[in-house]
């Protein structure tokens, strides 16, 4: 796995931080509003921890197997699946995860449900949609949407918190805004059926100002806070 040398992490931290501050600033939104997720695939739990110890307590894995034994690790942490979901990985995203924001297709639904203990909880649900209808790409249909809102909803052991999307990378500030006004749209009509829908979970380190200008809650940000991953 990556490392990060902490000196740099803390700088790395410090910088977003105040980075997503001014972009609070200037889209009028109180910084409050907008919570990081340092997403932290292929990095150590030493890393983690070190992260952790500067004030950061939200983690976004994309893949099952290296993020448990980070969970093992360091299980007061909140952690969310965000990487696509394989049926047969659903199980230990169930058991093991606070949040998935990766669910796209109905057949996951019931699944997750049958799987998710009880006692820990519904586990919160973001919908993906797939905005450019990228066919590499997982996400629903906006069409398909409200249909799959409507089972999730409905599923005892989750609990429907919003949507997550990807959109395909935009330089400029103009195109970001067009594709993020979009999801928000979306987010705001799911939000007046369903009051316990609150998050928006969009925005990267490349476009993260355009996605709190549109109303993201959840910035999901890896490249900007650990650094660029090594190259094999």
């Amino acid at each position: 796995m990556a490392t990060t040398e902490p000196t740099s992490l803390k700088t790395r931290y410090t910088a977003l931080n105040e980075r997503i501050a001014k972009a609070c600033q200037q889209a009028g939104r109180d910084r409050r509003t907008v919570e990081l997720l340092a997403v932290s695939k292929t990095r150590s739990v030493e890393e983690v921890q070190a992260l952790a110890a500067l004030g950061q307590q939200s983690f976004g894995e994309n893949y099952v197997s290296e993020a448990v034994d980070k969970i093992t690790a360091l299980p007061a942490l909140t952690w969310h699946f965000i990487g696509p979901l394989q049926s047969n990985k659903s199980r230990t995203v169930a058991e093991h995860f606070d949040w998935l924001h990766s669910l796209d297709r109905p057949r996951l639904v019931q699944r997750l449900s049958a799987q998710r203990d009880p006692s820990r909880g519904p586990l919160n649900v973001l919908i993906q949609v797939n905005l450019d209808g990228e066919q590499q790409k997982a996400g629903c249909a906006p069409a398909d949407l409200d249909a799959l809102a409507e089972l999730v909803a409905n599923a005892d052991q989750l609990r429907l918190r919003g949507l997550m999307a990807i959109p395909a990378p935009r330089q400029h500030w103009d195109e970001q805004l067009a594709v993020f006004q979009r999801l928000q749209t979306l987010f705001e009509a799911l939000a007046s059926r369903y009051p316990e829908v609150d998050t928006l979970s969009a925005g990267m380190s490349d476009d993260l100002e355009a996605a709190v200008h549109c109303g993201a809650t959840l910035l999901r940000v890896g490249t900007a806070l650990f650094g660029p991953r090594p190259k094999h």
